[in-house]
């Protein structure tokens, strides 16, 4: 009987598609009819010994894949029910409390605690090396050494020589100033040090004074200097850290606290600029940090012209759907702009506005008040 071309590979493929419709509702009712046996071995009863014959060699009987001892205590924790236990950071946290920064030529101690605790420690530690408080000003925040030319051990901290001068020649006196601010990070507190000698005095027009030497930021001061200082604080922060059990509290230096050095200024109860009372070189740094912190993606930056790209959208907004199958990982897109402006009063004012393309819910006092939680 002649059959017509094209019909039996259409009664084939119709076969097939039944038989495949079968198989996708099985596969899909399959959690349901198959038992689910992820914990009856923990519950199983350990089964008695294999009885070998007298004459029989025990060393011929094993396993033939052995199975590994598990204590009681441990086979609780073999319940997908169970949480985990987060991991204990409080060392990591104690390792991270003091921290040696750097920025453009300046570096500083940044320590988790207010001035009135660190005051008493720093005074403690200048005794300990054999520098001793010549002069100190709460309000001001310094701490002025004595003349560290008479003492082994702080000429060795401050890098002096130890051979004597040459016959008819004064040695340069030196001492080692610390000054004590509260940081920009509420509940925060930067310590800087400089050593000052008679020589650089004398370069810089000035004389030697019998008393405390006001504070002047160096802004870009010689390597050797710079690597002294961060030596020096260095070893203010191991010896803090050694002596956290004893903390005691200074009250002249608790009025050391005075207003924020960041403001987040609102009106009508939305935030429309942060204010820092910090240099520019500090505030883009202290901006950019924020956004990491945050978690703010940066698409670009300028730091000349004072901006950054950003992509502030919500979960939400990120997430491609079903698409992102059959997709790469979509990359940050500019959403948000945040500007930094340096006045003439020395503040910088930070703003943000949303990118045209934007239609997103995020809005530009949601990125203010976000970036300011992070910055103070």
């Amino acid at each position: 009987m002649p059959v017509l071309s094209g019909t039996r590979k259409s009664v084939l493929f119709r076969h097939l598609g039944i038989a495949t419709g079968l198989l996708l509702m099985v596969v899909v009712s399959g959690c349901s009819l198959v038992e689910d046996r992820s914990e009856r071995y923990v519950n199983a009863k350990e089964g008695k010994p294999l009885d070998l014959p007298e004459t029989a060699d025990p060393s011929r009987f094993t396993q033939v894949m052995p199975i590994r001892q598990v204590e009681p205590a441990d086979g609780s924790r073999m319940y997908p029910s169970d949480i985990p236990r987060p991991p204990d950071m409080t060392s990591e946290i104690l390792e991270e409390n003091y921290l040696v920064e750097e920025l453009d030529g300046r570096a500083w101690l940044l320590v988790n605690d207010v001035p009135g605790r660190i005051w008493p420690a720093v005074t403690a530690y200048m005794n300990e090396r054999g520098l001793g408080v010549a002069y100190d000003n709460p309000q001001l925040g310094l701490l002025q050494s004595e003349l560290a030319n008479f003492s082994m051990r702080a000429r060795e901290l401050l890098e002096l020589p130890n051979a004597p001068t040459e016959a008819g020649t004064a040695e340069p006196k030196a001492v080692l100033q610390v000054r004590i601010a509260p940081g920009v990070r509420r509940k925060t507190t930067e310590i800087q040090v400089r050593k000052l000698t008679s020589e650089t005095l004398v370069e810089e027009g000035s004389v030697w004074p019998g008393e405390l030497i006001p504070w002047r930021r160096v802004s870009d001061p010689p390597a050797e200097q710079l690597a002294l200082q961060k030596r020096l604080l260095k070893d203010l922060g191991d010896f803090m850290q050694a002596r956290e059990e004893s903390k005691s509290f200074s009250r002249a230096a608790s009025g050391m606290v005075s207003k924020p050095l960041v403001r987040l200024v609102s009106e009508n109860d939305k935030a429309q600029s942060i204010r820092m009372d910090l240099d520019y070189g500090r505030a883009w740094a202290e901006v950019n940090r924020a956004l990491v912190e945050s978690d703010i993606a940066v698409v670009d930056l300028n730091r000349s012209e004072g901006w950054f790209f950003v992509d502030f959208r919500t979960e939400d907004e990120r997430d491609p759907g079903w698409f992102s199958w059959f997709s790469d990982k979509e990359k940050p897109r500019h959403t948000h702009t945040v500007t930094l402006v340096e006045g003439d009063d020395g503040q910088v004012q930070v703003t943000a506005r949303e990118a045209d393309d934007y239609s997103g819910d995020r809005q530009v006092d949601d990125l203010l008040t976000q970036l300011f939680d992070y910055l103070y």
